[in-house]
C-alpha cells in the first residue's frame, strides 16, 4: 500500500511516499506552489576527468549533539563528513580539504582543522581520491606583529598538511593583509614559505566578497596592481607552484591573469559564477576547477566534465547552464554566508542527518532565501531523492513558522 504523508518517508512494512509537490514562501510574505521535476540518475564514472583538474571545497558536517554555538570550538559529526568526501571522490572529483567551504575562520577552529586533514588525508589514501588541503595562519592572534610570526604561524599549518599526506593550499592570511606594508612584504613571506614546502603548492586570492579583511591581498586595492604583484611572485617561484586559485567572481580578469601565467602554472577557478565559461575555455585555453559549488552540484559537474573529455560541449553546456541560477544565488551576498546553502543542500540530498552547522551557521540565511535554493536545485536535476528533499524541507518551514 501507498500512502502520502507531508512528514516522513519510510513507515516500518508501509511504504510512505511524500507528494512531489510543497508551497514554499515569497519574500513578501505570500506562497506558491514548486511541483518537483522527476529525479536525474546522474552517472557515477570510474575514473577522474582527464582534461581538467576539478576539485569540490568541502564543507563539514557538525555533531547534532554537538555544542555547537558561535564561538564554541567545533563538535564535527566525523563520520558523515568523511562519508561526504566519499561521495564526491565517487563522482571523480577531488577534494580542497579545510578551506572556506569548511568554515575556516567562520567557526571550524585549529584543533578541528588538523583532525578534518588527517582523517580526509587517511581516507583519500584509502579510497585513492586526489586530496589538497589549507594552510594558513587563522590559529595566529589577529594582532601579529611581524612577518616573522606569520611565517611561523603558515609554517606550522602547512607541516601539519605534509604530514598528512595532502597537497598543500596556501590560504591568504587576515594577519598578512592586516600588517603588510605593500607587495615586497608578501613576497618576503611566500618566499620564504615557498623554499620550505615539500612539493608544489597551489596559492589561493580569496577576493573580500568572500572575506573582508582580506581586501588589498598581495599589496593594493587596485585590482591591475595586486595582479602585477602576484605574477612576479609566480614568475619567481614558478617550479614551487602547481597553481593559483582566484576567487574574485570576475571572469575577465581571470582570462587576462591565466593567459599571463608562467608555463605549467594551472589556474583554479573559484569563480562560482562563471565557472562554466572558464572551464570550457576559448582559444584553446581553459581553467581547472577548485569549486565551493562543486560539493553542492557534484553529480552534474562530474557528468558535465566527462562531457568535455569526449569533446562533446553541447552537452557540458546543457549540464551545468541549469546549475548557475542556483550557484548565483547560493553565492550571493553577503557571499560568505554560501556555506549555508551548501550545508541544505547536502541534508536536503540525505548527506547528513540534520540541517545544523558548527558555530551555528545555519543562520546565515532566511527561510525564503533556503526555499529559493531548493526550488532552484531541483530545477538543476540536484535532489536525488525528491521525496526525502520534500519531507526535510517541510520540516524546516514548519520549524521556521512558514505557513503553508
Amino acid at each position: 500500500m501507498r500512502l502520502y504523508a507531508p512528514w516522513k518517508a519510510v513507515s516500518n512494512s508501509t511504504e510512505v511516499i511524500v507528494d512531489p509537490t510543497i508551497r514554499l514562501p515569497n519574500a513578501d510574505g505570500s506562497t506558491r506552489t514548486h511541483h518537483l521535476r522527476d529525479p536525474v540518475e546522474w552517472p557515477h564514472p570510474v575514473d577522474p576527468p582527464r582534461t581538467r583538474v576539478a576539485y569540490a571545497a568541502a564543507h563539514v558536517v557538525a555533531d547534532p549533539l554537538g555544542a555547537n554555538a558561535p564561538g564554541a570550538p567545533a563538535q564535527v559529526d566525523w563520520p558523515t563528513t568523511l562519508a561526504f568526501r566519499r561521495h564526491l571522490w565517487s563522482h571523480g572529483l577531488g577534494v580542497a580539504e579545510a578551506m572556506d567551504t569548511a568554515q575556516r575562520g567562520m567557526g571550524l577552529d585549529w584543533a578541528a582543522t588538523q583532525e578534518l586533514v588527517r582523517r580526509s588525508a587517511a581516507e583519500a589514501a584509502a579510497v585513492g581520491g586526489r586530496i589538497a588541503a589549507g594552510a594558513g595562519t587563522d590559529h595566529l592572534p589577529a594582532d601579529v606583529t611581524s612577518l616573522d610570526g606569520v611565517v611561523s604561524g603558515y609554517a606550522e599549518q602547512v607541516q601539519a598538511v605534509q604530514d598528512a599526506g595532502a597537497q598543500v593550499i596556501l590560504m591568504a592570511s587576515r594577519q598578512l593583509a592586516a600588517l603588510a606594508r605593500g607587495p615586497e612584504d608578501y613576497h618576503e613571506v611566500y618566499g620564504r614559505l615557498l623554499a620550505q614546502v615539500d612539493g608544489p603548492v597551489i596559492l589561493h586570492w580569496l577576493g573580500p566578497m568572500f572575506d573582508p579583511a582580506l581586501r588589498g591581498y598581495w599589496g593594493s586595492e587596485d585590482i591591475a596592481t595586486a595582479t602585477d604583484s602576484l605574477l612576479t611572485l609566480l614568475h619567481e617561484h614558478a617550479s614551487k607552484i602547481d597553481g593559483i586559485k582566484v576567487s574574485l567572481l570576475d571572469a575577465e580578469h581571470e582570462i587576462r591573469l591565466r593567459a599571463a601565467l608562467p608555463a605549467g602554472i594551472r589556474l583554479y577557478t573559484g569563480d562560482d559564477f562563471d565557472y562554466p565559461r572558464l572551464i570550457k575555455g576559448e582559444s584553446g585555453a581553459s581553467s581547472d576547477a577548485l569549486l565551493g559549488v562543486f560539493a553542492a552540484i557534484a553529480p552534474a559537474a562530474s557528468a558535465a566534465l566527462h562531457a568535455l573529455d569526449k569533446g562533446d560541449e553541447a552537452t557540458y553546456d546543457a549540464i551545468l547552464e541549469p546549475t548557475v541560477p542556483l550557484a548565483k544565488h547560493l553565492f550571493a551576498a553577503p557571499t560568505y554566508y554560501y556555506k549555508t546553502g551548501i550545508a541544505l543542500l547536502a541534508w536536503l540530498n540525505g548527506h547528513q542527518p540534520g540541517f545544523t552547522m558548527v558555530g551555528g551557521l545555519q543562520s546565515g540565511r532566511s527561510v525564503v532565501h533556503l526555499a529559493e535554493a531548493f526550488r532552484l536545485a531541483d530545477t538543476a536535476g540536484l535532489l536525488a531523492e525528491p521525496e526525502l528533499a520534500v519531507s526535510r524541507m517541510r520540516c524546516l518551514l514548519d520549524l521556521a513558522g512558514v505557513d503553508r
